[in-house]
């Protein structure tokens, strides 16, 4: 019988249903919101007859719902994301420091999680302002393209990150947008020797934004803070000289209750 070096599990300790229903639940995505059976499948590597299997217990346990063709994941999913963050309450600890860094700044304040290509938001503070922009919990943005990202991507091992881009190439939302692999590298390199990310207008025009990670007591980043401003309000000087201290007081802040030390 073979074992998983990683877990240390054999192979008869794993229920290959379960495995197969989270890699479909896995495999929606901004670019594939609906999917008929044929291709889930496709996308998953699964006969048509157990996709479709998956989908309708997702569907009759409230993961999913269809219109008869196509299958579309339900806001239910979330429940799962956040039966591992309430592990160890990152959201509910942060919040304080999310609003002093708010009240503070004027800004909103924002801590995600990164889920391969995407980063996914976990908590946020917003600023009271008419235009500003709505981000839900649970929404996801390209992780490349985003301070936060940036910070999740520079904690991964050399190898993980490789492959990262292997699987998902660098695409351009902005003019600003780095999309070079060797440039990306690069950045990502000057990410891990100062501990912070800085991104200019690379996920959207007129909106720049600096993010710190947040560690847990093994010293493992496990998530991000952010804040982001409009470019009228905030220069890149201030960013670095008054945004980042601030911010990463709040990191900090945030680490202690879960025993980062």
């Amino acid at each position: 019988m073979e074992r998983d070096t990683n877990s240390g599990f054999s192979d008869g300790d794993v229920l290959q249903t379960l495995t197969r229903g989270l890699t479909v639940i896995a495999c929606f995505d901004r670019n594939h919101r609906r999917m008929t059976p044929t291709e889930v499948a496709r996308r998953v590597g699964l006969t048509r007859a157990a996709a479709r299997r998956i989908l309708i217990t997702l569907v009759t346990t409230g993961y999913a719902h269809t219109d008869g063709k196509n299958f579309e994941l339900t806001a239910r999913v979330l429940e799962l994301g956040y039966a591992y963050l309430s592990s160890f309450g990152l959201p509910e600890v942060a919040r304080t420091y999310m609003e002093d860094v708010t009240r503070e700044l004027g800004e909103s304040c924002s801590i995600a999680v990164l889920d391969r290509r995407d980063i996914i938001y976990i908590a946020r503070v917003s600023a009271q302002r008419i235009m500003e922009q709505v981000l839900e919990i649970g929404g996801r943005l390209p992780a490349h393209a985003t301070a936060l990202g940036q910070v999740l991507m520079a904690a991964l091992p050399d190898e993980d990150l490789v492959a990262l881009l292997d699987r998902y190439p660098l695409f351009a939302l902005t003019d600003r947008t780095i999309t070079d692999r060797v440039a990306f590298l690069e950045r990502i390199a000057c990410v891990r020797r100062q501990g912070y990310a800085l991104v200019d207008e690379e996920l959207e025009l007129g909106v720049r934004s600096i993010a710190v990670p947040i560690r847990d007591r093994h010293n493992r980043v496990i998530a991000a803070m952010n804040v982001g401003a409009h470019v009228g309000r905030i220069s890149l000087e201030g960013m670095t000289d008054r945004v980042l201290s601030i911010l990463r007081r709040a990191a900090n802040e945030t680490e202690r209750p879960i025993g980062h030390l």
